[in-house]
């Protein structure tokens, strides 16, 4: 863990929370209840900041075997945006909307390997889970490879929601998944939020019945299935070819 992105110990956590800073997540200790913690719980629900209770042993890990009084927090390197600054992107530049919307990624390589595709491909935003989920650390940060500092990334309290927002905006809603329609057999053209899966269940049940409908990557090989972010950049690419009606620009 990058301590950059790491607060802990009651006063400097409160602090942190008061400052209206944005957090990835929170850490408590098991069992804690009384005096500045029970205040420290109160102020991460009214910031709906998800928090995970642990042993000690957790927390001395997190922080390097600091003195971390029973809480620490990972703090986001960048803050989230809503869903509605990432449209005002899209309209601000003229274009039709494309967003990324991660169901469920976990693993904050494949986070930030996401961010840059979305960056490159020309995406106007990315939106993720709360719960669940990788948040933006330093680990993704740099994963990123800088593109984190260009591309808005929202964070949502329901990803159902979330979609249902962005169909009242106009957009089309494809959720990739191996039992949909040929990726070159697809209209990808238009307003569009992509969805792409956890790295093992794959896109919810739920989500996928949200979205209008589903596309599969055209796979010939032994194996039937590609890491998410390996995914999510096939997808985006098919995406900017018939969004643009042109291969996509190779620069020198």
């Amino acid at each position: 863990m990058n301590n950059t992105d790491i607060i802990y110990g009651r006063n400097a956590v409160t602090e942190f929370l008061r400052s209206g800073r944005t957090a990835d997540k929170a850490f408590v200790q098991r069992g804690e209840r009384e005096g500045s913690i029970r205040k420290i719980i109160s102020l991460l629900k009214e910031g709906q900041i998800p928090f995970t209770e642990t042993d000690k042993e957790s927390l001395d890990r997190l922080c390097d075997g600091k003195r971390h009084q029973g809480v620490v927090i990972r703090a986001a390197v960048r803050d989230y945006v809503s869903i509605e600054e990432i449209l005002e992107r899209a309209r601000m530049k003229g274009e039709d909307p494309f967003v990324i919307l991660l169901d469920g990624t976990e693993d904050p390589y494949n986070l930030g390997a996401v961010i840059r595709t979305a960056n490159v491909v020309g995406a106007h935003g990315v939106i993720i889970p709360k719960r669940r989920a990788a948040g933006l650390t330093a680990t993704v940060m740099k994963v990123s490879a800088g593109a984190l500092n260009y591309t808005p990334v929202a964070r949502v309290s329901n990803l159902n929601q979330a979609i249902a927002k962005l169909k009242a905006a106009g957009l089309w809603i494809v959720c990739g998944d191996m039992d949909g329609t040929s990726m070159y057999e697809t209209d990808l053209t238009g307003p569009t939020g992509l969805i792409i899966g956890n790295e093992g269940a794959g896109v919810s049940r739920l989500v996928r019945e949200n979205a209008d409908f589903t596309v599969r990557i055209p796979m010939r090989g032994e194996i039937n299935s590609l890491n998410a972010s390996v995914s999510c950049a096939v997808l985006s690419y098919e995406i900017m070819r018939q969004r643009t009606g042109k291969k996509p620009e190779v620069k020198a």
